[in-house]
């Protein structure tokens, strides 16, 4: 929509940046996927609530569905990689088969399932979450679909984001199946990518300048680009936040403080207890372990 998008992606592909896009793909045309191609776009990430009457009505528009399918494959042709993106609640949850068998069906090569993050429009949405129990058998029907994409077509990436329990579900899982070695190899890169990195490692910041801790956390900035360089304002921890969440686990209270996965999930989602229980320091509450995983795991 904005008017020099195709300026900002060069240029941030000029700066050495990996330029991609998450977009509903109803704006993609033929002529448009070429240019983004000219500009060195990598990925195009386009969001699907489910499958065309589902994510039509959740999108409120007749036809969204076949025009985001149109984009996607708009930019296929056009040689740049294609994501579905999914942000599972209780109205759509029942969809994900369905998005498994477009997957194929339109040999697109990745999809991230989302879990809802409180904030934003999705704090509206809270009641919309799955339960524990819900998110458990999500997350069972998800690793047992994603193995039969992968014994016909082991290039597929499945992706689940944005709840960092599910690392230790499936490690331990792995090691109720007996299969040992795959749960090391679990085990091993979970404690490389290091949990939930808000204020760390990722951060955002917007259009008009403002740094916040991720894409979330719009809510509380932490200044502005256009009047303190980036580096200054990103490692200023005289500023309460900033400091707390360069260290969160020295600050997690309850469950969280006492987990055994600590170190693996760092915390998981902040802004999410902070919606949920206005305490920023709570257990998040979409961290669906039982007390005998969390405190009990070998």
């Amino acid at each position: 929509m904005h008017p020099h998008f195709l300026d900002l992606c060069f240029y941030a592909k000029s700066k050495g940046m990996r330029a991609v896009i998450s977009t509903n793909g109803t704006l993609i045309t033929k002529e448009l996927a070429q240019e983004l191609k000219k500009v060195g776009l990598s990925y195009v990430g386009i969001s699907l609530d489910g499958l065309e009457s589902v994510h039509d009505r959740f999108r409120g528009k007749k036809g969204a569905f076949r025009e985001a399918i149109d984009g996607i494959n708009y930019a296929k042709e056009a040689g740049i990689k294609v994501g579905l993106r999914f942000t599972i609640n209780k109205r759509n949850a029942q969809e994900i088969p369905g998005i498994f068998k477009l997957l194929e069906e339109e040999n697109i090569p990745r999809v991230c399932f989302y879990h809802l993050v409180y904030a934003g429009r999705g704090t509206k949405l809270m009641e919309e979450d799955l339960s524990h129990e819900e998110t458990r058998q999500t997350v069972d029907a998800i690793l047992e679909l994603t193995k039969e994409v992968y014994s016909r077509d082991n290039q597929k990436e499945v992706l689940t984001v944005d709840n960092h329990a599910d690392g230790p579900y499936i490690y331990l899982k792995l090691l109720k199946e007996g299969k040992t070695e795959e749960a090391a190899n679990v085990m091993s890169l979970l404690k490389m990518n290091g949990g939930n990195s808000s204020g760390v490692g990722i951060g955002c910041v917007s259009w008009d300048g403002e740094v916040y801790a991720d894409q979330f956390w719009r809510h509380y900035s932490f200044g502005n680009v256009k009047e303190r360089n980036f580096s200054e304002i990103w490692t200023d921890t005289s500023n309460p936040l900033m400091k707390q969440l360069k260290n969160k686990k020295e600050y997690v209270k309850g469950k969280c403080k006492d987990c055994k996965w600590l170190d693996i999930c760092n915390g998981n989602f902040r802004v999410r207890s902070e919606a949920k229980e206005d305490d920023l320091w709570a257990p998040d509450p979409a961290c669906y372990l039982t007390d005998e995983e969390i405190y009990d795991a070998k």
